[in-house]
């Protein structure tokens, strides 16, 4: 009877232990551009961001900035995945993206698509992001965040030779992106408007 007891409990531990494993494998998994699309819901997240009041009242505190980071590190990592896609299309990334950086992102995938090139990017994570300054530029709230990310990258021409990069050796990235929303509408969105290299 103590043997039965026993293995229903080593039975519950290995179902817990996989719901963790699967928990955190969600979380932190690496992500590439040929994995497919970064699920709605995920991408929602930064968009729901409304700390405009906070901003506009010059109380962006710690507790608001920890906020606004994390969906600007969803943003990031969206973005940055969305543009290795091999699709050459930003269906996922559309909607956080100004016009003036569609156009750009847009126009960068195109002239790759001529050349019969394609990236490959493995997107190993962000070690940090920072923010530099917020402010309001006329009728628009504006965050600059600074990244560090690691990333794999490489760029193949269409017989797959790598022309650029290196597709083992993982890379340090640091980028400075600006983020902003209208001040006077109630839409809750930020667009990235700006990235400063």
């Amino acid at each position: 009877m103590n043997y039965s007891f026993e293995y229903i409990d080593i039975i519950l531990l290995a179902m817990i232990a996989g719901f963790i494993f699967l928990r955190l494998r969600g979380i932190l998994g690496k992500k590439t551009g040929f994995e497919g699309k970064i699920p709605t819901e995920i991408k929602k997240e930064f968009q729901k961001l409304n700390i405009k009041s906070k901003i506009k009242s010059e109380n962006f505190d710690e507790e608001t900035q920890k906020d606004f980071l994390k969906g600007a590190k969803i943003a990031y990592e969206t973005i940055i995945i969305d543009f290795s896609d091999s699709d050459n299309e930003l269906t996922t990334s559309e909607p956080l993206l100004s016009k003036k950086i569609y156009d750009q992102f847009r126009e960068a995938l195109s002239d790759r698509k001529i050349k019969g090139h394609f990236a490959e990017i493995t997107f190993i994570g962000i070690k940090s992001a920072l923010i530099k300054n917020h402010k309001k530029v006329e009728d628009n709230f504006e965050v600059t965040v600074d990244f560090v990310s690691e990333i794999i990258t490489c760029i193949k021409d269409k017989d797959k030779k790598i022309i650029s990069g290196n597709s083992e050796k993982i890379k340090i990235v640091y980028d400075t992106w600006v983020f902003a929303k209208d001040a006077k509408s109630s839409n809750p969105n930020w667009l990235l408007i700006d990235t400063i290299t």
